[in-house]
């Protein structure tokens, strides 16, 4: 496996932190895991915190190929700056870095249907990465809509996750946060391989290693 393509329930559900978890997990049992973001809005801050999980054997702009200043959906800040986002580019940029390395976990931006251009959104990316799909929820009241909005939307798109993460975006969880996991499972038959507790600062690799094989 060359990689996992990495999407959220919505943005802020915890992509980069989960992606940052399982690089250094895997790295720690000895897989040449490294992160890419191919496109940043607004600030750099998870390319930054991608390289870092990467043990800094990528330089920033192999980790984020493109970074526009406008904290918005990357059609809208490429109309803002007048940029033409070059996709061949940015899918070559994520094979490169699998030709050189054991594993590149690529995250998405936004969602799972944020558009990058006018006609192509983050699902048309993935599905032309060809990589496994990983479904990071952000777990809160609601989350069971998102999950099951965001699966069934992959399924038309002809793609099945290999698994679900489920990050815990408070310390407190109340009754929907408990259950939000085991009912999702049911509701859409997808594994959680994980969930991560609120500020947790490391998770085990071996879920992800089973992914691969290993």
């Amino acid at each position: 496996m060359e990689g996992l393509f990495i999407t959220g329930t919505d943005t802020d559900a915890g992509k980069t932190y989960v992606s940052s978890l399982i690089i250094k997990a895997l790295r720690e049992e000895g897989v040449d895991a490294v992160g890419y973001k191919p496109i940043c809005c607004g600030g750099r801050e998870d390319a930054y915190a991608l390289q870092s999980a990467s043990g800094g054997v990528v330089d920033l702009d192999e980790v984020n190929p493109c970074w526009m200043r406008s904290a918005s959906a990357p059609y809208v800040a490429g109309m803002f700056e007048n940029k033409e986002l070059d996709i061949k580019n940015l899918l070559d940029g994520a094979r490169t870095m699998a030709a050189n390395h054991g594993l590149v976990l690529c995250e998405g931006v936004g969602g799972w249907k944020v558009p990058i251009t006018k006609d192509y959104l983050v699902a048309d990316f993935a599905k032309d990465l060809g990589w496994p799909v990983l479904l990071v929820v952000g777990n809160r009241l609601g989350a069971l809509n998102h999950t099951a909005l965001t699966i069934d939307s992959m399924r038309a798109c002809g793609i099945e996750p290999v698994g679900m993460v489920f990050n815990n975006l408070s310390d407190e969880l109340d009754t929907a946060e408990i259950t939000n996991k085991g009912i999702a499972e049911k509701m859409t038959g997808v594994p959680v391989l994980t969930d991560v507790i609120h500020g947790q600062a490391e998770i085990e690799a071996w879920p992800f290693q089973d992914l691969m094989g290993q």
